[in-house]
């Protein structure tokens, strides 16, 4: 997904990326950014509700799942219950059927290996800002299935 297209839809995107790895995530950023998202960063679950309880506008989140202290499944629930319009997508490197289930049961979007395509990454990021954008929508009284 590469080209105008994937930049003219990124414009506005704003992504939450939470992970212990601290060049990880300076990484993605980086590549995110290249590609025209915003994004901001969290090193634990405690600091990314923080982010999203001071930034309103965050779209979707990139959650590890492995994380010390609050765990990404974890995080996740404490993310649907403050914020339910905001996606999660669940990255991991130790991928796990329970651990699919469980983050999907409790909300998330999807649940991605690391290290994943950029292409497929971006793929979902726009499928997770579009869910979110029509749910705002029903939410607002803009019409849509119940």
């Amino acid at each position: 997904m590469s080209g105008n297209g994937a930049e003219a839809r990124a414009a506005g995107v704003r992504v939450l990326l939470v992970d212990d790895e601290a060049a990880f995530l300076e990484t993605l950023r980086k590549r995110l950014a290249r590609r025209g998202l915003t994004a901001e960063i969290a090193m634990s679950g405690e600091e990314a509700l923080d982010v999203l309880a001071r930034a309103q506008e965050i779209d979707v989140v990139l959650l590890d799942v492995k994380m010390p202290g609050l765990s990404g499944i974890e995080t996740l629930q404490r993310i649907k219950v403050a914020h339910p319009l905001v996606e999660v997508i669940l990255l991991t490197g130790h991928a796990t059927l329970e651990g699919a289930v469980d983050g999907m049961r409790l909300g998330a979007f999807d649940y991605l290996m690391k290290p994943c395509e950029m292409d497929d990454l971006l793929a979902k990021v726009f499928e997770a800002k579009a869910r979110k954008t029509e749910l705002e929508g029903r939410a607002a009284g803009g019409g849509g299935t119940p």
